[in-house]
């Protein structure tokens, strides 16, 4: 008789186990009576601004929004989008074939390496890296190649570590800056020269900038297709998610390279019917309240604020980390209790008891790649306050160990 399993064996290729296992951790961990922190999952905890949701819920009231929003052209939100990037990074872009709406960037990315590549490709990823980069590999049956992201090089990739034998074999290489999860910036510089390398391989570049818009002490962190002739080498992500807090509403886009977008766009064509109507045009209203409005702040200096008082308040308790220059996260080596055990401890080991005796939720590095071990990302998605006593249960933890 037949075996049935009902569950493919691609799903064990999907990605790190560690966030079922902190999520666990968590429910038992409220289940015990703590007070839960959730400093883990990098969800904005703030409303998008008024105008926003006064926009999607007039939206939503229409009775001609309801259609399948395939059946509409989707062009306003594409052209809001290509004006966007031209006030925000000076950027040209035609709006018809240079950008795809998406469902948020998650999105795009679970998808492209199935618009772009066949079964035995290879491409380029950054480890640490976000989950989802290997994952969409793996759907794909594209073969990962990892580039180290570590310290002592800031945390770049070393472009020329990698044999011109995989250059040549690579579809594309991914990047993300500023990063999730080590919070590292690039410079265009160092996009000018990744470019540089990509051309002569014939490689796209594929740049996710979910987090543009959170750089911190005048940092404004750039678009690869800032670079003139960027467009013919790289796409980039978009993100309204974290910029304008809609994580909820699942919006982004795809801009650049016009081959790849529409690779993007025809497979997704035969996958879902586009981005709820409603939340287009908030999407809209948000990026035109970005691009007129100079006295609504940039959701980085929310995040700025956080950092300096959590920074700060985890220095007193003894836990000295490096300052991130952007996003929503701190990346943090573990503290030297760790280290001076006979056994030293494990990012899942620290995180696991840490939830356990505070009830503060971290995510081990681990779960980003072999690289992330030694680390934990924080993510600031709670108020100054809370954060305080945060570090503070921090602090009794690494003392009491």
């Amino acid at each position: 008789m037949k075996q049935t399993k009902w569950r493919s064996e691609r799903l064990s290729l999907l990605g790190s186990s560690i966030f079922a296992e902190v999520a666990a951790w968590k429910m038992a961990a409220a289940e015990s009576g703590l007070d839960i922190i959730d400093l883990g999952i990098g969800s904005p905890d703030q409303p998008p601004s008024a105008a926003v949701r006064q926009a999607l819920s007039e939206a939503a009231l229409r009775s001609d929004m309801y259609a399948y929003p395939a059946t509409r052209s989707g062009l306003p939100f594409r052209q809001h989008a290509a004006d966007w990037m031209k006030h925000r990074f000076q950027v040209e872009l035609d709006p018809v074939n240079e950008i795809v709406t998406l469902l948020g960037s998650q999105d795009g990315l679970a998808h492209l390496a199935m618009a772009l590549c066949d079964p035995g490709d290879i491409a380029l990823l950054p480890d640490p890296g976000y989950p989802i980069y290997a994952a969409s590999l793996a759907l794909a049956g594209v073969e990962p190649v990892l580039m180290p992201l570590r310290e002592e090089n800031n945390y770049m990739p070393d472009l020329e570590a990698i044999p011109d034998e995989i250059w040549e074999r690579a579809s594309f290489i991914l990047l993300n800056y500023p990063n999730n999860p080590i919070s590292a910036v690039a410079d265009l510089s160092f996009f000018e020269r990744l470019l540089v390398k990509a051309k002569r391989h014939g490689v796209l570049v594929v740049h996710d900038l979910a987090y543009s818009e959170m750089g911190f002490d005048g940092c404004e962190p750039p678009s690869i297709l800032q670079i003139p002739g960027a467009s013919e080498q790289a796409v980039e992500f978009h993100s309204l998610s974290k910029s304008f807090n809609m994580a909820g509403c699942r919006i982004g886009f795809l801009a650049g390279n016009r081959t790849a977008v529409g690779a993007l766009r025809e497979l997704k064509a035969n996958i879902d019917y586009g981005v709820f109507d409603p939340v287009q045009e908030a999407g809209i209203v948000a990026l035109k309240e970005a691009m007129t409005n100079k006295d609504l702040p940039k959701a980085g200096k929310l995040y700025e604020q956080r950092r300096n008082t959590f920074i700060d308040a985890l220095r007193e308790e003894g836990w000295s980390v490096t300052t991130p220059k952007a996003t929503m996260f701190v990346w943090a080596q573990l503290p030297p209790m760790c280290w001076s055990l006979e056994e030293p401890w494990t990012s899942r080991r620290i995180s696991k008891e840490m939830l356990r005796l505070t009830g503060v939720v971290v995510v081990p590095g681990e779960a980003f790649g072999t690289e992330g071990e030694g680390y934990v990302r924080i993510a600031l998605v709670e108020s100054e306050e809370r954060l305080k006593e945060a570090a503070k249960r921090i602090g009794s933890f690494i003392r009491g160990q």
